[in-house]
């Protein structure tokens, strides 16, 4: 149940629905990074490598680490490689018209 909220009414208090955790099932503290699935603080390690520090499960760590150079990395590339691309294709219009 990757990314979907699991709600408990929390026994006839009135203080409406809380999310819990997807891997233990204890209070939810907020969505992991990556996949958005409910953590509670046990179930989770902070990000390194980012201007702000990020919750990210112990899946998601398990499968790709806690830094977020990856993903940023992607991100330059994203905008370096076209920028890189025109820059190689003007040049070479330049070198032909002469």
């Amino acid at each position: 149940m990757s990314g979907g909220l699991i709600f408990h009414d929390g026994g006839g208090g009135g203080g409406g629905a809380v999310a819990r955790c997807a891997r233990c099932g204890a209070e939810a503290a907020g969505p992991c990074a990556r996949c958005h699935a409910p953590v509670c603080g046990d179930c989770c390690v902070l990000t390194e490598g980012g201007a702000r520090v990020w919750a990210i499960c112990l899946a998601c760590e398990d499968h790709g680490g806690r830094s977020l150079r990856r993903g940023w990395a992607t991100v330059l590339g994203w905008i370096a490689l076209p920028i890189a691309a025109l820059a190689a294709l003007v040049a070479l219009l330049e070198w032909l018209h002469r």
